[in-house]
């Protein structure tokens, strides 16, 4: 016999036993009039899962998306309607262009005022149709919960991206189905898995064929080489080939072996630059990186691009050759059939290119640029990380110098809004990463930029969070230099115009200081010599910890050399017309220009 009305509950209630049933145990969000009926259901279920509360909608999608990436799950998410599920959209966009899958439980008006204008009634079918277009879904009638659920998580499973499911006010708590075998009734389960997919045999000849005759082989690792990091460097070794990065793809390899030329992009390393524009055969493997004009020239370079996604395949670059498979499957039938190489030219050019780049990086961070120079605060909190640390980064000026000045062993979990490059993601994504597992410390690097958008906010979370956390070490360090420094960059480089001081300079604001009013530790740190110490103390703290870094604003933001020259013009073109005021980092420019020239020679 099926079980009574009031056995069954709501479908508010069928909601939290379907997410348990589905493995959730966090759900991140802001509560409203809309999804009262569901955060009703979560007390009734004796807190799993577990409700995290952010201080903004914005901020909770971004927790969901930062869980997502350091769990391996799917991220939820839950918000009221109308203003709330506006909010939403900028965290969701992060999962959908990083590739994450996310499940947006959002809140709708009652049924029966749908279509007059209401209040807070706004069209969330439309709304979501581009962020989450594998499956947004209006649940229009309690039988419709379970399947509206199960193919939510699934979805985002399989295809990686967010999905949203739209809760009305009414449904939520009207009483919970009572599924039979009768038209109209689905029954599903919470059921989800994967296979592997397999190259075909033709496309691997193909492929070893183009990799025997490349002589100068640069391989770009994207985050799909997750599970396939000895693979990867087995296969660079094999080849004797340059190893360069994507943003995505850094945490997934051994910085420190002499083959890995670091990230690639406008913010990449010298090293990846000489690789890929030398090379005279490419692959990529699982990555989609749109910095295209990094890649090597078109025609340049034969190509090889392995990837789970066939939809991605040539996607950035004309590749001769795709690879539909595991990359860490993929990569050993390469390895079993390319031969292995001795020592060739091509190596040696490019471990002298990345020894290089390594003393260029260590090189810059020594500049004297007072107060402090950004990258030497970052260079001094990198060497610091170390397992079982997992770090998240911001979005800014701070992404430059993680990814010039934090060298990654494979070990330390790093992630940032990559793709839609999102400031404010940093104190969230630090937040997730201890609700996902809080034995691990974390640690947060970001701009003031970027802690003014969202990140302050964020801190009273932690605050709030803590003393729950199996391990209290949270770690933010807060580069002070009171400028949106990469857009002021940009508006020189981009547009040879000086900085724009309303739209560029940001007011004073005390984070250590800050700090302290919520119960936090906080340090502020005004001088190089006094970098050491700080950071030792915030690593031991037992406590979270806020380190404010008084750095310069005026050390530059360049695209690597060889292939800067270009664009220093435009640079000295917007100093020059900013006076007296661009002097200092005229002087820095010349500086950085000094180690280039003197790198090349």
């Amino acid at each position: 016999m099926g079980q009574s009305e009031e056995e069954r509950g709501t479908v508010a209630d069928a909601i939290v036993e379907r997410l348990s049933a589905w493995g959730v145990e966090r759900l991140y969000g802001y509560s409203g009039d809309g999804n009262n009926p569901l955060l009703g259901a979560l007390d009734r279920s004796d807190g799993a899962p577990r409700f995290i509360q952010a201080r903004h909608e914005e901020s909770a999608a971004f927790m969901a998306v930062g869980d997502a990436k350091y769990s391996g799950g799917v991220g939820v998410v839950t918000s009221t309607q109308g203003p709330g599920a506006i909010h939403l959209l900028n965290g969701l966009y992060d999962a959908k262009l990083d590739s994450v899958p996310v499940v947006a439980l959002v809140a709708q008006q009652h049924r029966s005022v749908l279509g007059s204008d209401y209040q807070q009634e706004v069209d969330l079918q439309t709304l979501f149709h581009d962020v989450a277009a594998p499956f947004v879904q209006l649940v229009s009638s309690p039988e419709q919960i379970y399947l509206a659920i199960d193919r939510a998580f699934r979805s985002a499973r399989a295809r990686s991206q967010p999905t949203v499911v739209i809760l009305p006010h009414d449904v939520q708590e009207a009483p919970a189905p009572d599924l039979g075998q009768e038209h109209g009734h689905l029954v599903t389960a919470p059921l989800s898995t994967r296979g592997t997919p397999r190259p075909l045999a033709a496309d691997l000849d193909a492929a070893v064929n183009v990799l025997e005759a490349g002589e100068r082989i640069t391989i770009l690792a994207g985050r799909g080489v997750a599970h396939a990091q000895s693979e990867l460097l087995r296969l660079a070794d094999h080849l004797g080939a340059a190893v360069t990065t994507s943003l995505l793809g850094k945490p997934y390899v051994d910085e420190s072996h002499p083959l890995v030329a670091g990230t690639m992009g406008h913010l990449g390393s010298d090293a990846s630059a000489f690789a890929l524009q030398h090379c005279d055969t490419l692959v990529i493997v699982g990555s989609n990186d749109p910095w295209t004009e990094f890649y090597p020239a078109p025609g340049s370079a034969r190509a090889v691009q392995i990837d789970v996604d066939a939809a991605v395949l040539g996607n950035r670059y004309p590749v001769e050759v795709g690879l539909v498979g595991d990359a860490g499957e993929t990569l050993e039938v390469l390895l079993a059939r390319v031969r292995p190489r001795d020592r060739t030219p091509w190596r040696d050019e490019v471990e002298g290119s990345v020894t290089q780049w390594r003393e260029t990086a260590r090189l810059r961070s020594e500049v004297p640029a007072p107060p402090i120079n950004p990258e030497l605060a970052v260079r001094e909190f990198g060497s610091r990380l170390a397992p079982p640390m997992r770090l998240a980064c911001d979005v800014g000026s701070c992404v430059y110098h993680y990814a010039r000045q934090i060298p990654l062993s494979g070990e330390v979990p790093a992630h940032l809004s990559s793709t839609l490059a999102s400031m404010g993601c940093g104190v969230p994504y630090g937040v997730a990463a201890k609700e996902a597992d809080s034995s691990r410390p974390a640690a947060v690097l970001a701009g003031d930029g970027a802690m003014q958008m969202l990140g302050n906010a964020e801190l009273i979370t932690v605050a709030q969070r803590w003393q729950s956390w199996e391990n209290p070490q949270f770690i933010v360090l807060v580069l002070n230099n009171r400028d949106l420094a990469e857009v002021s960059w940009e508006q020189r480089e981009m547009g040879a115009q000086p900085r724009f001081v309303p739209s560029q300079e940001l007011p004073e604001f005390a984070y250590a200081e800050y700090a302290k009013l919520l119960g936090l530790e906080g340090i502020r740190v005004e001088a190089p010599e006094q970098l050491g110490s700080a950071l030792d103390e915030a690593f031991q703290a037992q406590r979270p910890v806020v380190i404010e870094a008084a750095v310069s604003q005026h050390v530059p933001l360049l695209p690597p050399f060889p292939g800067a020259e270009e664009k220093l013009s435009s640079v000295r073109a917007g100093l020059d017309a900013e006076g007296a005021r661009g002097t200092e980092a005229l002087r820095l420019l010349e500086a950085y220009e000094h180690i280039a020239a003197a790198a090349e020679q």
